[in-house]
């Protein structure tokens, strides 16, 4: 076997969902035989463990089920606080933490008020607990303060440790993300002992909103002039 067809064997084993119209094959519970990758085919031996898992671990089992229940409930009719809360509640859970970006302190109180009306007990950190100063973390000093941007945005860190160490301190029985920075938002999820989903994705390129890039003029301008800039620094 040559290195080209090691290449094309590598190729075709890549996961590539994207491309394919799903709607027309596994979300009517068939495979794509028309394409070489359909993971349905090529990795039947992980479909049937993902399957053995969903009869095996009660906690996937159960979120599995509750969340499907939400959504038939409630699809397009329920923002997605209201699936949040639906979800917790069909879990069982009554301890929601919330671990929120200082920029969003007032949305964190609205939503904070709001849970509370429905019986949640909340606790609630912001990402600059702890006042630790960027650079006693390894953040370059020209990384501080102002932003390449023209920004202001602080000297003190944002501090996703301690927020998940907090909440797995207080054993909140499921945690709510509200716009923790890109990175920070993974640090803490991967903290957390309690089950986490995102409420609010920063974006703040579009108010919050991350997929309005995507069919927008302005965030396919954006997009293309980030490339040709990212193509002449490297030649």
């Amino acid at each position: 076997m040559n290195e080209n067809q090691i290449n094309n064997e590598e190729i075709s084993s890549k996961l590539s969902c994207h491309k394919c119209n799903s709607l027309n094959y596994c979300t009517i519970g068939r495979p794509n035989k028309k394409i070489g990758n359909c993971p349905m085919i090529i990795n039947s031996e992980i479909q049937k463990e993902a399957k053995a898992l969903y009869d095996a671990d009660d906690f996937i089992k159960i979120s599995t089920a509750v969340a499907s229940i939400v959504e038939a409930k409630g699809y397009i009719h329920w923002p997605r606080l209201k699936d949040t809360i639906e979800y917790a509640k069909g879990m069982g859970y009554q301890k929601l933490g919330l671990a929120f970006c200082i920029g969003l302190r007032k949305e964190a109180e609205k939503i904070a008020e709001i849970l509370e009306k429905y019986g949640f007990e909340i606790f609630s950190v912001c990402c600059k607990t702890g006042g630790i100063k960027k650079t006693e973390v390894g953040v370059p000093k020209e990384y501080t303060m102002n932003s390449i941007t023209g920004y202001v945005i602080g000297w003190i860190t944002c501090n996703p440790v301690a927020q998940a160490l907090l909440l797995n301190k207080y054993k909140t029985d499921m945690n709510v993300i509200i716009g923790l920075c890109v990175g920070h938002d993974i640090t803490f999820t991967h903290l957390s002992k309690a089950p986490v989903t995102t409420l609010i994705a920063k974006e703040r390129f579009a108010p919050h909103n991350p997929a309005s890039v995507l069919f927008s003029h302005y965030g396919q301008a954006f997009f293309n002039l980030d490339l040709e800039k990212m193509k002449k620094e490297i030649q």
